[in-house]
């Protein structure tokens, strides 16, 4: 059986996005202006085409490395039509928290729907876009001098990221609605 079949499809949207939203919060916690965030959102993309250049040996990994292949611009339209509406902050601190407990739920999805190896790589997938995302671009600096690599924000996001994707502890109850309490 496919691994994706284990998911609806807008589940399987939701784990697709999954590592966009992990680099998302980082870039939210200390937005770097605009040439930042597009060296950050490219490093977003970098860690995706990574993944596919390894050939994954989890079959959730290699199941996304095979979408992001092979999913059609038609395909794609139609997973986020099934993911239903997504209402956006308008507010960086807000969009950051969605950003997280979209992170939350699609952790949640992949401990009940996937093996153990696959939760565990999925994880490691999500905290290596937020680590690379934080190194793209500097934070604090004026014309590219001064500032620092990495902010204390976006270190405070990767380590939120880390806390999210580690082992849980019960699985039984999914968490709360994006932008729910």
């Amino acid at each position: 059986m496919n691994v994706r079949e284990n998911f609806e499809p807008q589940e399987w949207f939701n784990v697709m996005n999954g590592p966009s939203r992990a680099g998302l919060a980082v870039i939210l916690a200390s937005p770097s202006g605009l040439t930042g965030v597009l060296a950050e959102a490219t490093a977003i993309t970098q860690e995706i085409r990574a993944l596919i250049a390894s050939h994954p040996t989890t079959p959730l990994l290699a199941a996304m490395a095979d979408a992001y292949e092979h999913t059609t611009p038609e395909e794609l339209r139609a997973q986020r039509d099934a993911a239903g509406p997504q209402a956006t902050p308008r507010d960086p601190k807000a969009a950051r928290d969605e950003a997280l407990q979209a992170v939350r739920q699609v952790m949640w999805l992949v401990t009940t729907k996937a093996t153990p190896e696959d939760r565990e790589a999925y994880g490691a997938l999500l905290v290596r876009v937020a680590e690379r995302v934080a190194g793209a671009a500097k934070e604090g600096g004026f014309l590219g001098f001064g500032g620092v690599q990495v902010s204390d924000a976006e270190r405070e996001a990767i380590e939120e990221i880390r806390r999210l994707t580690a082992t849980p502890g019960g699985t039984e109850t999914p968490p709360g609605p994006v932008g729910g309490p």
